[in-house]
């Protein structure tokens, strides 16, 4: 019996005029990846978190009835775009609040500021300067009736004169060529020699003096945003960044919705296409902005968090997700950049910083070498808040970690009027003398919504106000701000303005954040409770990733999200995840305390520890249920509790 063939549709987004066919059924979610348009998704397309609301101008769809949209949300056309069937003919209008290019702003901005990090305490200082991959010039002498040496020991002579590598290897292809390089550049050539393990390998063989012509890239390959540095071998420096958002966003915000994705659709190949094609991207901007060869790009390291290592190199991370929670590897030994598809040298290395195991990966590694954690005198802790927060206590002597699932409040999933960071964002948030909000927006541009350090301003606000009470629920509000929403209570911060809708936070954003700084806090106390560690022992705490850039350290510490230990001790370190990685290229010996630190650390499964739950319970109080924990909260809210 022939089969039918379902009849293709014809689907327009606007603004950009991107178009593509898909086939009758489809939801507008999938059709926007075709075209290669970003929509927001936060649940990957199971439609809970009403992200990816778009507006159909012109066709039918089917979409079912949706609580997360209001009645006149629904008489504008609006629908859910992992919700809504293509039944014909389409134009599909994208709001502003999807746009990734609205972001580029804050992007340029942390990149252009993390590669202004000081060389002198990326390897050079802390580290031998000894790339893993060297250009070594050498001019050999040609052989003779009183020198019949042979050309491949030759050749490792001359090395070993220049550099100490006890064990060496060198490609059949290379062995195969060696004659006829040789001869023909009068024996002066350039040996590429590249550290993998504790062997050295010629590389590639290049007639004359190309030792100058010698670069890597250095790419933190985050869930959300990918950045990348361009480095010198010669002389170490950086001498430029690149950033973009993870095209695997498209598939879920978090990690765990892009494995389930991948599982359900077979496309484990689809989104390591995805994330190398966003790395190719940024080494190809670099290369093209600094004039330098593709093939003079002798190395790449990357870092990141376990799962998105492995989405890199097409491992397998389905049992990241299910118990006993274990990677295909922690540690990957360095292999050939062209079997990821990255296009560098066609004989250059790929080398990936170790991870801890399924939790904890090498981005966090790379934050205990670029702080130096390990060999602090006293004790420091280490915290990386995001969608989850992955926390380092320790010293020389000992190291401990977890991580905790924060939920990506504080990145605006699962807040009505949360946002990424990007213009129009509320960054800053606080109370005038007569009781009005006053708010700074990321580029001065009317606002649009709440990003992380805007939603932890408003929280921590609203608590030294007295509008809510140490639980979170709403007490009331003197300008009758505080009103019925179709999602429960809700505090306008925001009144609408000519075309922009008003800013609210409801109840359950509310509760939504405090459960997010309580994931976080629980960790760090589980750590210091199990190590008898005390906040006022803590010398140090480092605070890395771009959310903890913006943090006011007095509001994170009124809310709880911090440990209360005098300000002066609480350092932000940027994007340790990358200067990590960066010290590790530069130097061999850097690479080898990064495997020392990740055999070192202890890690606590939270999920299995017997007081975690207890202690996530009591750290969803604003600050916690003990007060005592937090003198200088206690005191601020003292304060207005007097006032």
């Amino acid at each position: 019996m022939p089969t039918t063939k379902t009849p293709a549709c014809k689907v327009r987004f606007e603004p950009s005029g991107l178009k593509t066919e898909a086939p009758r059924g489809t939801s507008i979610l999938e059709a926007a990846r075709l075209a290669g348009v970003y929509l927001t998704s936060i649940c990957g397309g199971d439609g809970y978190c009403g992200k990816c609301k778009v507006v159909v101008d012109d066709g039918d769809v089917e979409a079912p009835p949706n609580v997360l949209l209001t009645q006149q949300e629904t008489r504008a056309g609006t629908v859910l775009a992992c919700q809504a069937r293509i039944m014909s003919d389409l134009v599909v209008t994208v709001p502003k609040s999807h746009l990734l290019e609205a972001g580029q702003i804050l992007i340029d901005s942390d990149a252009h500021r993390f590669s202004e990090l000081p060389t002198a305490d990326l390897g050079k200082a802390a580290f031998p300067y000894e790339p893993l991959v060297q250009k070594v010039y050498l001019e050999m002498a040609a052989p003779s009736e009183t020198d019949q040496l042979a050309d491949h020991e030759r050749l490792y002579m001359a090395i070993r004169r220049r550099l100490d590598v006890p064990l060496m290897q060198t490609g059949y292809r290379i062995i195969q060529g060696l004659p006829a390089i040789l001869t023909q550049s009068n024996y002066k050539v350039t040996a590429v020699v590249g550290q993998r393990g504790g062997t050295a390998e010629v590389v590639d063989l290049e007639p004359g003096d190309r030792s100058r012509c010698n670069y890597a890239v250095a790419v933190d390959v985050g869930t959300t945003t990918v950045v990348a540095h361009l480095l010198d071998l010669a002389t170490g420096a950086t001498l430029g960044a690149e950033a973009t958002y993870n095209s695997q966003m498209h598939f879920g915000e978090d990690y765990i919705r892009r494995i389930i994705y991948a599982e359900q659709n077979d496309a484990f190949e689809e989104l390591q296409r995805c994330i190398v094609g966003d790395v190719n991207e940024l080494i190809q901007a670099l290369a093209v902005r600094h004039n330098v060869e593709l093939a003079c790009i002798t190395a790449v390291i990357c870092s990141g968090n376990t799962a998105m290592i492995h989405f890199l190199l097409n491992l397998d991370p389905r049992r990241i997700r299910r118990a006993p929670y274990i990677p295909t590897a922690a540690w990957i030994p360095p292999l050939r950049a062209a079997e990821a598809g990255i296009r560098i040298n066609k004989r250059g290395l790929l080398y990936t910083l170790p991870a801890v195991g399924a939790y904890v990966g090498s981005d966090i590694v790379a934050g205990v070498l670029a702080t130096r954690l390990y060999e602090a005198r006293d004790l420091s802790l280490l915290i990386d808040i995001g969608t989850n927060g992955e926390v380092v206590l320790g010293s020389r002597q000992w190291m401990v970690c977890a991580s905790s699932s924060a939920g990506p409040a504080f990145e605006g999933s699962g807040v009505k009027h949360g946002m990424r960071a990007a213009p129009g964002a509320i960054e800053r948030l606080s109370l005038g003398p007569g009781g009005e909000f006053r708010y700074q927006t990321i580029g001065g541009e009317p606002p649009r919504g709440l990003c992380g350090s805007g939603l932890l301003d408003t929280l921590a606000t609203l608590l030294e106000a007295g509008i809510i009470d140490r639980t979170g629920r709403f007490t009331g509000d003197r300008n009758g701000r505080v009103r019925e929403g179709p999602d429960g209570p809700e505090l306008v911060l925001v009144p609408a303005r000519d075309s922009h809708p008003a800013i609210a936070i409801t109840q359950a954003d509310i509760a939504n954040l405090v459960r997010s700084k309580a994931g976080v806090h629980a960790a760090i106390q589980v750590l210091m409770e199990s190590t008898n560690t005390r906040p006022e022992q803590l010398a140090a705490l480092y605070v890395a990733g771009g959310f903890g850039n913006y943090l006011d350290v007095p509001k994170a510490i009124l809310v709880g999200m911090l440990p209360d230990i005098p300000v002066e001790r609480i350092r932000f370190v940027g994007n340790t995840s990358i200067a990590g990685a960066k010290m590790a290229i530069l130097s061999r010996l850097a690479l080898e305390k990064a495997e020392e630190i990740a055999a070192r650390m202890t890690y606590f499964d939270l999920m299995n520890h017997p007081h975690y739950m207890d202690e996530f319970i009591r750290s969803n109080f604003l600050p916690h249920t003990d007060l005592a924990r937090f003198p200088s909260a206690q005191k601020r809210l003292g304060r207005r509790a007097a006032t």
